[in-house]
């Protein structure tokens, strides 16, 4: 998901701040969370479900294409440059966030952050909404919109570049602009000050609606300018009022916060778990916000920031664990990390207690896990995919992309989706032994994450759209 300031693997360092990229408890048959069906339909969300699992049995969709050739191409559309959304696919219509070099209404001119809106069936431009920059270090140049929206019916959730939570009616306005439904500016009611760049993707649950705050450092990264804004908040989907928030970092943030939340039954509780700007990654009860349990994904001793890291990645919820890699902000290079199995039925700090797998092997990630037929597929800012058994940890095999990634892994239909910083999409297949199907160039960097919808694939680089489909 996702934009976070970057170094890329293989030379091409890039500039500085091109950055990122449970409630009551009760019987697990009484738990009413959100649900789509990402294996037939739309693809409404990031993770495609609000347990935020990258995988799609999604049958037809193309393991082969030549864009150049336009072969298995169904349509292209213009983005800004570069774009660090994933997109989303709900009720006819792409949603996908991005900048303003390209200027579609001349008078939201400038460098701004976007969302667009494109007809699913042929790529036509439907409308877009966008937002001025912050000032100084909270909001770098030319990053535009990174959250992921979430679509439910016709209503349109996500952040903006410029820290509000921002609900629209997905028609627009008729005239390729958009239609405001309710804003919630995090800066003015919260006292948020961003580190570089906001990048939360929603989730829901019920009439509740969960975002991260992006509070961060300062430029220098050594102040805490708001150390007692919230990291995660809640909201009332109609209305955007503020229900609670929650700070469990104070004292220890230690850079940007730029992980999204996912949601789950765990142990007949609905949970929220999100990754925190510690590198604690922490279980929230859904409709209240008590925290339940929190986790350290940084090995004792480690020392920021040479050994220790923060949360990117999204958390993966499956069968009552917490699947997630600790990383740090691309631009700080290469250096070791690690990849949990966390068992999320247990309570207060489970560092420990918690525990199942922990595999050390992988670098710093900001990519989410991909959980399929009893595997994990998981990729590093060092351009590695890792597959694992996801009971144990146990590896099986890593395959080398030879560049940075910032995509998460997609399974669909028994192969898995991965982009990387050069244009690399690589197909393989998902089992025990490495198989690569296909790999072809894209013609720009990949950051975003291959969606599957509908019988089409979905693939941004830096500067356009691809829907992909089988002729």
């Amino acid at each position: 998901m996702t934009p976070y300031g970057a170094a890329p693997r293989k030379g091409t360092r890039m500039k500085r701040g091109v950055i990122l990229a449970a409630g009551l408890l009760g019987a697990l048959s009484c738990l009413a969370l959100p649900a789509s069906d990402p294996s037939n339909g739309d693809w409404p969300m990031w993770g495609g479900t609000p347990e935020r699992n990258m995988v799609s049995t999604m049958r037809g969709l193309p393991a082969s294409w030549d864009v150049e050739k336009r072969q298995n191409v169904k349509w292209t559309a213009k983005l800004g440059s570069p774009a660090y959304g994933t997109p989303v696919v709900a009720g006819g219509q792409v949603y996908i966030g991005t900048n303003n070099e390209l200027a579609r209404n001349p008078n939201e001119s400038g460098d701004r952050g976007v969302l667009m809106c494109f007809r699913e069936s042929d790529g036509q431009f439907q409308w877009q909404h966008t937002h001025e920059k912050l000032e100084n270090n909270m909001d770098w140049p030319e990053i535009g919109v990174c959250s992921s929206p979430l679509v439910e019916g016709d209503r349109l959730y996500y952040v903006s570049n410029r820290g509000e939570v921002v609900a629209l009616d997905t028609h627009g306005d008729g005239k390729g602009g958009s239609k405001v439904i309710w804003t919630y500016d995090m800066r003015k009611e919260l006292g948020i000050v961003p580190h570089n760049k906001v990048s939360s993707s929603p989730v829901s649950y019920g009439d509740l609606l969960y975002a991260n705050t992006s509070n961060g450092t300062d430029e220098s990264g050594e102040k805490v300018p708001s150390p007692d804004a919230p990291t995660i908040i809640a909201l009332e989907k109609k209305t955007g009022k503020l229900v609670w928030k929650a700070n469990s970092i104070i004292g220890r943030l230690y850079d940007g916060q730029w992980s999204s939340p996912a949601v789950g039954a765990i142990g007949g509780a609905a949970q929220v778990v999100i990754g925190e700007g510690d590198g604690w990654v922490r279980g929230y009860e859904t409709l209240k916000g008590a925290k339940l349990w929190e986790f350290n994904t940084n090995p004792k001793g480690a020392v920021w920031p040479r050994a220790a890291g923060i949360v990117i990645a999204t958390p993966v919820i499956w069968e009552n664990k917490v699947y997630i890699a600790n990383g740090q902000d691309p631009e700080s290079g290469i250096a070791p990390g690690n990849l949990y199995a966390i068992d999320a039925t247990k309570r207060g700090d489970i560092s420990e207690t918690g525990l199942i797998w922990r595999y050390g092997e992988i670098k710093r990630s900001i990519s989410s896990v991909a959980i399929y037929n009893g595997l994990l597929f998981a990729a590093d800012l060092n351009g590695l995919l890792h597959c694992l058994d996801v009971n144990t940890g146990k590896p099986y095999w890593t395959h080398d992309s030879l560049a940075g990634i910032w995509a998460s892994p997609m399974v669909i239909e028994d192969k898995v989706y991965l982009g990387n910083a050069d244009g690399e999409v690589m197909v393989l297949e998902a089992a025990k032994d490495k198989k690569l199907l296909f790999q072809t160039n894209m013609g720009g960097s990949v950051y975003s994450t291959c969606v599957p919808a509908n019988g089409a694939l979905f693939i941004a680089n830096r500067n356009t759209l691809f829907a992909l489909a089988k002729r």
